[in-house]
């Protein structure tokens, strides 16, 4: 049986993009009720340097490369949305965005965690021990983040398209046929979610800076960011196995955790998203899977 090719989304400003094979397409609802639809080629640095495609490595690529595309993914929707003609962020804008995440990202989830099982290490046993504390430390800063978040009305919207996106992947991966009342039935979560890999990270890195030892609170912080690349490489690789085998019994154990995540960051959408998630969908499909595609979701649909 030949093998599907592997979608993979995000969910926007009252949209959804998702990324296939050769395009990416970003659905947005507008003010009027109406879909409007654009897509654009893929700009695949793996094609052009191969080793970015290397296990391992390729975690890191795609992790900064979902990150660029998702703050210009946001920039556009947020326009779209309200209907405003604003110029899009330049490489640059783009760039220091992207830097000022990473760096508060590194200072909340990396420093602060390692910091307080620094100072308070008397306490706390071996390397191991302080570790596997520094750990939980750093996974409850990120629950608690997920959490307040979550409680923000426009996020939940965000979070609702979330789910529309979730669900119409898990309905082309079924075979089904694209259509709101199929997509419906279907979970909001999905084993290859973001949510799920983040705390899969976090996990992983309990192990991984455990192996680093003991040293001043300069070195604590600087080598887990100088090996976290590894870090998120053995993430994504761990996510990419489980999401395709996750039908398996032993796997679904494996996931549990990355699933009840994701009912912090995803809520079951309505129709109207649902059509949004689908207008997305079905158009990268009209170019990597015409049998797939569907007729366009009811309602004004607008194409760029």
């Amino acid at each position: 049986m030949e093998k599907k090719p592997s979608y993979g989304g995000m969910a926007v400003i009252e949209g959804v993009m998702m990324r296939g094979p050769k395009e990416t397409a970003l659905a947005v609802r507008k003010p009027d009720g109406s879909i409007q639809v654009e897509k654009e080629p893929n700009n695949d640095l793996g094609k052009r340097y191969p080793f970015l495609k290397w296990p391992i490595i390729r975690g890191s690529y795609v992790l900064i490369e979902s990150m660029v595309m998702g703050v210009r993914m946001l920039n556009k929707s947020a326009n779209l949305s309200i209907e405003e003609e604003e110029e899009e962020l330049s490489a640059k804008e783009i760039f220091f965005t992207g830097l000022v995440a990473i760096v508060m990202a590194m200072v909340f989830f990396v420093a602060l965690p390692t910091a307080i099982v620094h100072f308070t290490k008397q306490f706390l046993g071996g390397v191991l021990s302080q570790n596997i504390i520094e750990g939980v430390i750093r996974i409850i800063f990120f629950l608690v983040y997920v959490y307040a978040i979550s409680k923000m009305k426009e996020i939940e919207r965000v979070f609702m398209y979330h789910g529309a996106e979730h669900k119409s992947i898990l309905a082309y991966e079924a075979g089904e046929e694209l259509t709101v009342a199929n997509v419906r039935k279907y979970s909001t979560l999905h084993p290859r979610c973001g949510t799920s890999f983040l705390l899969i990270v976090m996990v992983i890195s309990i192990l991984v800076f455990a192996l680093l030892g003991d040293g001043t609170l300069f070195y604590r912080v600087w080598s887990r960011i100088a090996v976290f690349p590894i870090v998120a490489g053995l993430g994504y690789e761990f996510i990419k196995f489980s999401g395709q085998c996750y039908q398996n019994p032993w796997a679904k154990y494996v996931i549990a955790p990355g699933l009840w995540l994701q009912k912090l960051t995803t809520r079951e959408p309505d129709d109207m998203q649902l059509e949004v998630a689908l207008a997305a969908l079905h158009s990268v499909l009209v170019e990597d899977e015409p049998a797939m595609a569907t007729p366009e979701p009811e309602g004004s649909l607008e194409s760029a």
